[in-house]
């Protein structure tokens, strides 16, 4: 009887023993993030090297990693949405229709530079904009975006008659045979797109701008996921270490776009949820964030 006990003390002893050489390996979990939709796509290179900051800054041993395949946006959305353990962090433009299926982290993580949309056209028809000033002069010329973006919702709310295109890597090529005559594409995403693409170049002339934000998304019952993102964000730009990610990637883009000198063309934006933090003014690109650019 005692040998029996000894041994049933002797193995509660090794679960113990084992529950507790396992936990540093719980906290370090994985989280994946998704791949971009093509080989040449960097849109999620500043989105990803930001997220590991902001666990570093939150104290969190989670480590971020891409996904093995390359995904579209609705399918990380979908895939955080249903918990599959496929994608654990989405970074994309916010709506009311995404905020109601995901939990948003609500700090921009571009500062709104998303919205800050230059038209991406064919190098014959650069200067066929020069003179147009309002969305309506663009009435003549299609355009296209995708369609499951907020974007398509935002330009037809604006009286744009805009076509939904099933992938990001079709709308190049519509631009290119002339089947639409513009893309609105973001200060941060046009400049590669341009430079992938030598029959495509940036219009000189305009700027499309709508209020909006790119936010982290996780599951909506991953709540402390989210309070580690958040705090990891808040930390980040408190010691200005967001501020070098931000003006690293994308400053010598904002100084090519000369936005300062570009006639804007303000949008409304009914997706908009209306828990957008507008009022912290720290969180938003200004033109005057342009004196800043290193």
């Amino acid at each position: 009887m005692l040998q029996s006990g000894a041994r049933m003390a002797a193995a509660i002893f090794a679960v113990m023993l084992a529950a507790v050489l396992v936990v540093p390996c719980a906290l370090a979990e994985v989280l994946l993030f998704p791949r971009p939709e093509s080989l040449d796509d960097e849109r999620g290179d500043y989105a990803f090297q930001l997220l590991q900051l902001a666990l570093i800054k939150a104290g969190s041993n989670a480590q971020v990693v891409m996904t093995p395949h390359y995904m579209q946006q609705n399918r990380s959305l979908t895939e955080v949405a249903n918990d599959t353990g496929k994608v654990h962090v989405v970074a994309t433009m916010t709506s009311i229709e995404r905020e109601q299926h995901l939990l948003a982290i609500r700090i921009p993580i571009s500062k709104g530079l998303i919205g800050w949309r230059l038209l991406l056209v064919r190098q014959a028809d650069k200067g066929r904009y020069r003179h147009a000033s309002t969305l309506a002069d663009l009435a003549p010329y299609k355009v296209a975006q995708g369609h499951d973006w907020p974007d398509l919702g935002i330009l037809r709310a604006n009286g744009a008659d805009a076509a939904p295109v099933s992938s990001y890597n079709s709308l190049f090529g519509m631009l290119k045979a002339g089947r639409i005559d513009y893309l609105p594409r973001s200060v941060q995403e046009i400049w590669p797109e341009a430079a992938r693409h030598p029959e495509l170049a940036v219009e000189s002339h305009l700027v499309l701008r709508y209020p909006t934000a790119d936010y982290f998304f996780v599951h909506r019952a991953n709540a402390r996921l989210a309070e580690q993102i958040r705090q990891g964000l808040e930390a980040a730009m408190a010691d200005g270490s967001m501020d070098l990610l931000f003006y690293r990637h994308f400053g010598a883009r904002l100084r090519q776009a000369g936005l300062d000198k570009r006639r804007v063309v303000e949008l409304v934006n009914p997706l908009l949820p209306p828990e957008t933090p507008l009022a912290r003014k720290e969180l938003w690109f200004q033109l005057d964030d342009l004196k800043r650019i290193p």
